[in-house]
């Protein structure tokens, strides 16, 4: 039988049960600790563990509490079966919260283990923790018991069986085991884990610690516990005397929390999974498979999704192509504690996806929807494990997060929760502000009414629920629509300024006042892109009976896209393809900026008017000056990375082409232009005096920091070092000597036209020396060793010299020869050699 089987399980035995009269009279054992198999525990009859004052639940577990003691039955049906256990903060003071991590938070999760329970000898009950990170997957090769065998996994909890029970019907047996120890503990498998780290959690507080509740259903257990450890509060906040201030590093203080734990039971036969594909970004589950290569071994992902499948009446109707329900669909409820006014946006955020699963065949595949009231359903709860849902977050974390649990032996989805910050308002806001100010009226005050940012709210939702279907960000989206088509009203407005709702795309910021395009051309939405990764991933292949069956036809849908740009995905993690951006939107990003920066100018000319708020300081013109000063520094960045730039298409050896190419020479001259325009030039706009005199903002950090920041990412060595390969391949394209030349041309014009600099170009001038002056000199890190470099960098030196000095005499501006000589001085302490 050729079947996916975890490691562990050939290495895993079955003990035989031992006599019920072994000799009672020997130590109690610890939970968590192996014992000598000479020590044989004695069960008791069923009756005399499990008494009349025992408070039964059945589910999962059959559970007990019997005044302190909490008591498991462990059927054998749910031996050697794989469970995954899930801890999450249910409760979380202010003294937990990591903001950078943006952790702390009801709901977040700590740590998610998978197991299994094994009938050991000397009516033990151990608990193994599994690892699925090498796999064979025939048990009728050698192959899968030799790796069997090097993947032994570990017992991390034993227990002694208390009792049995045999059901006179179905003649199965339960063991009893005494659960109290662990669930007042700090065991790692159940709580924190790993996780302790990340909070600067330390040592356990028994006596300040108990059980609140378990509670247990069919096919999961949940525990909920309260915990205090003592925390290292080293970034924390004390009060003293009424003064807010630092706790000392290392001052340990108590923290209590209260953590859910879901013991879940994994599908008896794993989802089918299907092999990951660099063409369609999903998240992924990586294993080391010893079968796909007989002569060496092969790194596996399989994609992260849920399991949706056809009812069983459906089936023939499906692979008609009718469109069909899923046996069970996605249900995400909405947190209980939302504010009821965002309640309606966030759940047509999560139905608008049912578009999507229509290419998959399936509808009504999603359903977002209100948890229900203590009336309607008293044992609904927003821990249990079996309830996806979207969480809101009273926090003042300016983000939103679709994190999902999955089970690591297929990528199927198990659950979600995902996180919705109260201050993402404030963050969408003033992306709205600042990217539609100039051609959207309602954009323009410092308090969105509520349909605005109801929808706002709505494609947000959209964006993260698209996550924990699977689908990574898609940054290389928005670069499939031509700039032009982004001021088109009927274009724009009936495909979307991006295919994809998982780029970060945010708003049409191209478009102008005189196009009148509408919301419905502004916002983003699911596109294209997004039905399209849908389909790839969730539509079935019944004539596949497994993954690689699978992979030539999961191939050719790709291949049968890839004329189209709109199908396209481009990496979040890639540094070199200028197509693959954040925030950016349009084919090219100098015409697209252009466009950006001409709105961003109309916002100046009424931002004192469109922050004024009555009876308040002017802390929101300062904040949306910033703003808009972030949103010029975004555009400078989508230019900047098409110098030196490299275009990287994924593909199958099907498929015709290169995968890697260079940006074309005359497309990085351009983005050099953009910069000397926008940028080298100084961009006085940006520091208008009418906004200054009430921000205290200074107009030369402004503008410096522009330059600097552009300079310092032009002079990256690894983008240098591209650009010098680059032409080791083509004598054609854009050169780094292209690049001091045009740098040299931008930077140092006073020196033909003899004008004098004034102080924005002085410090310009002196920051791009300074660049050069550190090639030269010794032991820099912008030294790249076997390059032409450092020859390149000393005659722009020279060169330079011989410029400015020809230029003095004809100078009578005092500080520009000061500044001048200054430079001279520089460029010969760069030149001389000493020693």
């Amino acid at each position: 039988m050729n079947k996916i089987a975890l490691l562990t399980f050939l290495s895993l035995g079955i003990g035989v049960v031992a006599n019920a009269q072994e000799a009672a009279n020997r130590p109690p054992a610890t939970p968590g600790q192996a014992v000598p198999a000479t020590l044989k525990a004695a069960p008791k009859p069923y009756k005399d563990i499990i008494t009349a004052k025992a408070k039964t639940t059945v589910g999962l577990f059959t559970v007990h509490k019997i005044e302190d003691k909490v008591y498991f039955e462990i059927a054998d049906s749910i031996l050697n079966r794989d469970i995954l256990i899930v801890s999450r903060l249910a409760k979380a003071g202010a003294d937990m919260r990591n903001t950078t991590a943006m952790t702390g938070y009801a709901g977040d999760e700590l740590n998610q283990t998978v197991v299994r329970f094994e009938q050991g000898p000397n009516n033990k009950l151990f608990i193994r923790e599994l690892s699925y990170s090498e796999r064979s997957k025939d048990s009728t090769q050698a192959m899968f018991k030799a790796v069997s065998n090097s993947n032994v996994q570990p017992i991390a909890l034993a227990f002694d069986v208390k009792a049995y029970k045999k059901d006179s019907l179905t003649h199965r047996q339960t063991a009893v085991i005494d659960m109290t120890d662990i669930i007042n503990g700090d065991n790692d498998l159940f709580f924190f884990g790993s996780a302790k780290g990340k909070f600067g959690v330390g040592a356990y507080q028994a006596d300040k610690s108990y059980l609140l509740d378990v509670k247990t259903f069919p096919i999961n257990t949940e525990i909920k516990t309260v915990k205090t450890y003592f925390r290292a509060m080293g970034n924390a906040m004390q009060s003293t005397n009424g003064v807010a201030a630092p706790v000392p590093q290392g001052t340990p203080k108590p923290v209590t929390v209260e953590l859910n734990t879901s013991i879940v039971l994994l599908p008896q036969i794993p989802m089918q999974a299907r092999y990951a594909d660099d063409r369609v970004g999903y998240f992924s589950s990586d294993y080391t498979d010893f079968d796909i290569n007989q002569q060496g071994i092969k790194r596996v992902s399989v994609i992260e999704r849920w399991r949706l499948e056809p009812k069983d009446a459906d089936i023939e109707k499906y692979k008609k192509g009718e469109l069909v329900e899923p046996k069970k669909p996605i249900v995400i409820y909405i947190d209980p504690e939302t504010p009821a006014k965002w309640v309606p946006y966030l759940i047509q955020g999560i139905n608008d996806w049912r578009a999507a699963f229509e290419r998959a065949g399936f509808k009504n595949a999603i359903i977002g929807k209100t948890a229900p009231t203590p009336q309607e359903d008293p044992n609904w709860s927003l821990d249990d494990a079996r309830n996806s849902a979207l969480v809101y977050k009273p926090s003042s974390i300016p983000n939103a997060s679709g994190p999902h649990i999955t089970d690591p032996r297929s990528g199927e989805v198990i659950e979600t929760h995902i996180n919705w910050y109260h201050n993402i308002m404030k963050l969408v806001h003033d992306w709205y502000f600042v990217q539609a100010g100039a051609i959207d009226p309602k954009a323009r005050k410092m308090q969105f009414d509520d349909e605005l940012m109801g929808q706002l709210i709505r494609f947000v939702s959209s964006h993260e629920v698209g996550h924990t279907l699977g689908l990574l960000h898609n940054f290389g989206s928005s670069s499939s629509t031509p700039v032009e088509k982004l001021r088109d009203k009927a274009w724009v407005e009936a495909n979307g300024h991006t295919p994809s709702i998982m780029d970060y795309a945010r708003f049409n910021y191209v478009a102008q006042p005189e196009d009148n395009i509408s919301e419905i051309g502004i916002f983003p939405r699911i596109g294209e892109y997004d039905k399209w990764a849908i389909e790839w991933g969730y539509k079935l292949i019944p004539e596949a009976k497994n993954a690689d069956q699978e992979i030539p036809i999961l191939n050719k849908w790709i291949i049968a896209k890839s004329a189209d740009r709109r199908y396209w995905f481009g990496s979040e993690n890639n540094t070199e393809d200028p197509r693959m951006q954040s925030e950016d939107i349009g084919d090219n990003a100098m015409k697209a900026s252009d466009y950006g920066i001409k709105n961003l100018k109309r916002i100046m000319l009424h931002l004192p008017e469109w922050t004024r708020q009555d009876n308040e300081s002017y802390e929101e013109l300062q904040n949306m000056h910033e703003q808009v000063f972030n949103q010029f520094s975004r555009y400078i960045g989508h230019v900047l990375k098409n110098v030196g730039g490299r275009y990287v298409d994924s593909k199958s050896v099907e498929q015709a082409g290169a995968v890697y190419s260079v940006v074309p020479a005359a497309t990085q001259k351009e983005a050099m232009d953009f910069l000397n325009r926008q940028v080298f030039t100084p961009p006085l706009w940006v520091v208008d005096k009418r906004i200054l005199d009430y921000t205290g903002s200074s107009p030369i950090e402004i503008i410096t920091s522009l330059q600097e920041s552009a300079l310092v990412r032009l002079f990256n060595g690894t983008r240098i070092n591209r650009m010098l390969a680059a032409e080791a391949m083509d004598p054609t394209t854009y050169k780094v000597t292209d690049m001091f030349n045009d740098l040299d041309k931008y930077i140092w014009t006073e020196l033909v036209t003899k004008k004098p600099i004034s102080i924005y170009r002085r410090n310009l001038q002196r920051s791009h020396l300074d660049k050069i002056c550190a090639i030269v000199k010794p032991a820099t890190t912008l030294v790249i060793r076997g390059s032409d470099l450092n020859s390149i960098a000393k005659a722009e030196l020279i060169h330079l010299r011989v410029k400015i000095r020809r230029a003095l005499p004809a100078i009578h501006d005092t500080q520009t020869r000061d500044h001048l000589n200054d430079m001279l001085g520089k460029i010969d302490a760069a030149l001389t050699i000493k020693g």
